[in-house]
């Protein structure tokens, strides 16, 4: 006895294939990360204009002597006073759609357009702070497992390995001891490394070792995977804030490490989202983002004591 069969006697389309679902499915979008890193400038908003001046106190130079003879008068060292400005832009997407795709859709136009401009305007303002980060002075390239070379003067050298343990370490000497740039939180550091950087320090044996000491509890950020050297390293899956394709045939994932206070930012008005004012007779509509900030480096130079951000590229 052969089995049933329902055979229809229809042609396709509705007719024969009329459910359809009640659920919305929406397309995923990289995890974006670099917002929590910026903080936003004091005192600074509406009504005073499109640029803000950033006040900086540069370090007065140590003596080689503190000494003060008999009868002589204390020296006398200079401070010097700098200065640097943020200039705010408009930023803002827009969608239109009709009153007639409202009047016939099964789904409400506005939901499903409303959390798809959230969704690009996050990764638009990620991209924008990972582009300010990047304009760093200071800049590394591995060049094998154990070496890498620095530049000062915002060119990069070329990459010819991935980011490991060993170079890693290199960045936390250099934050430590040359620039001797501030922790950005207690006494860590923060590394953002783009998948490929991140995959070749868990490749390398010695991460192990530096793995085990890290309880799950004590990972403070979102995807971090570890810490080294008192550099807390956090995965960016955004390949429009870190590229995984840097360097001789592609073999370097980019990697940021920071200390205190990196980047900076200037708003005058949170990005929100507006709703158009309905055209042609109320037939047409649209809803967009909009918003009016811009970044800024706290400190763009490569200088001892203030330099805050080291940029592996190649």
């Amino acid at each position: 006895m052969s089995a049933f069969q329902w055979i229809p006697d229809m042609p396709s389309g509705t007719m024969r294939n009329r459910a359809l679902s009640k659920k919305l499915r929406y397309a995923s979008i990289a995890e974006t990360k670099g917002l929590q890193f910026v903080k936003p400038v004091d005192g600074y908003g509406r009504h005073q204009g499109d640029t803000v001046t950033i006040p900086r106190v540069r370090n007065i130079s140590e003596p080689t002597s503190a000494v003060i003879g008999r009868n002589q008068k204390n020296p006398v060292d200079s401070l010097t006073l700098s200065t640097t400005t943020i200039t705010v832009s408009k930023y803002g997407r827009a969608v239109e759609y009709d009153e007639e795709t409202e009047l016939l859709s099964l789904f409400d136009p506005k939901d499903f357009i409303q959390r798809s401009l959230i969704k690009t305007m996050k990764l638009v303002l990620d991209t924008t702070v990972f582009t300010t980060f990047k304009g760093a002075q200071i800049r590394y390239a591995p060049t094998s497992a154990t070496t890498g070379t620095f530049t000062t003067n915002a060119t990069s050298g070329t990459a010819t390995a991935n980011f490991n343990v060993y170079h890693c370490k290199q960045l936390r000497d250099y934050m430590a001891a040359t620039i001797h740039a501030e922790p950005y939180e207690g006494d860590d550091w923060i590394g953002l490394a783009a998948t490929k950087a991140l995959r070749g320090v868990k490749d390398d044996a010695e991460f192990v070792d530096w793995r085990r000491y890290i309880h799950p509890d004590m990972a403070f950020y979102r995807a971090e995977a570890g810490m080294i050297e008192h550099i807390r390293l956090i995965e960016i899956t955004h390949s429009n804030a870190l590229s995984n394709t840097k360097g001789t045939g592609s073999v370097l994932g980019e990697v940021l490490v920071f200390g205190e206070e990196p980047v900076l930012m200037a708003e005058v008005l949170s990005p929100e989202l507006r709703a158009a004012i309905p055209g042609n007779f109320g037939l047409q509509r649209s809803v967009g983002w909009f918003g009016m900030l811009a970044f800024g480096e706290t400190w763009n130079t490569a200088n001892d004591g203030e330099a805050r951000i080291i940029y592996v590229t190649g």
